[in-house]
C-alpha cells in the first residue's frame, strides 16, 4: 500500500515519492492521507507536513507556509507557498 505524495513550490518540484501516509495542516484541522482517501481539495497553514514513509516509521516533519492540497485518484499533491 501506498501514497503519491508531491510537494510543489512556485520554484520546483520538491518531493515526488511512494510514501505511507502524509498529515497535512489544512486550516479547517490537521487530515491525514492515505492511499486510496477520497478526492478533496484543502487550504493549508502554516505547519509542518509529517511525512511517514512507513506504517510504523517516525514522521518527518517538513515545515510549510500556505498553499493548497489536493487528493485525487493519483495521490496527494500538495501546493506550497514555501517548504523546508
Amino acid at each position: 500500500m501506498s501514497l503519491h505524495f508531491e510537494l510543489v513550490t512556485p520554484e520546483k518540484l520538491l518531493r515526488s515519492e511512494d510514501v505511507y501516509m502524509v498529515v497535512v495542516p489544512g486550516t479547517e484541522g490537521d487530515f491525514g492521507v492515505l492511499e486510496g482517501h477520497a478526492p478533496v481539495m484543502s487550504t493549508i497553514r502554516d505547519g509542518s507536513l509529517a511525512i511517514y514513509t512507513a506504517e510504523k516509521a517516525d514522521p518527518e516533519l517538513l515545515p510549510i507556509q500556505g498553499g493548497f492540497a489536493e487528493v485525487s485518484a493519483t495521490g496527494l499533491t500538495v501546493l506550497a507557498e514555501q517548504a523546508g
